[in-house]
């Protein structure tokens, strides 16, 4: 009757092993945290976020309040970024959540950050040769940045949505474009 328990414990050490082996070869994406990654809203988003982005698996990261997609990761999340105020760059509303692209659409990486919400949070997407397109992503992360409220009056504006004082509309050049997915 011995023998049944050492089979089980030996199987079971094996198993272990092989789990450990596993784990060394996806090491966990190291990235740095927010200034305000322990905001409660941020443990929200985080607890949403999902298995899979544009067929890219979640990995494992090494700060509080992140996310990261694939293997290399094309796409990476903060939240508790500092939420940015009112701006020409181009904003553009994706199921419901505002985002500022921050950088130049030519780039090799998009950093997208929520608008009117507090705490932000900041996505940045590889494209290109080995990426995946933003519009894949940023609708994929709707459900969990809904987690934090949007705050009243602070969406994304187009050109007429904005007057002068004289009330004549005032040209600005942020593009405001809604996406369902």
């Amino acid at each position: 009757m011995l023998v049944r328990p050492r089979r089980l414990v030996s199987a079971a050490l094996a198993l272990c092993a092989s789990a450990l082996l596993l784990t060394a070869c996806a090491p966990a994406v190291a990235l740095k945290p927010a200034a305000d990654a322990n905001d409660p809203r941020c443990a929200d988003v985080i607890v949403h976020l999902p298995d899979s982005i544009a067929g890219k698996a979640k990995r494992e990261t090494n700060a509080q309040a992140t996310g990261a997609w694939g293997d290399p990761a094309v796409v990476l999340l903060r939240c508790g970024v500092p939420p940015i105020g009112p701006t020409t760059k181009p904003c553009i509303t994706v199921n419901d959540i505002d985002w500022v692209l921050e950088n130049d659409p030519a780039s090799p990486s998009l950093r997208y950050i929520t608008f009117g919400r507090t705490p932000a949070t900041e996505v940045v997407i590889a494209h290109g040769k080995n990426g995946v397109a933003d519009a894949s992503v940023l609708p994929a992360l709707a459900d969990a940045i809904g987690a934090i409220p949007q705050q009243k009056n602070e969406k994304c504006r187009g050109t007429s949505d904005i007057t002068s004082p004289t009330g004549v509309p005032t040209p600005v050049p942020t593009p405001t474009t809604t996406q369902s997915g």
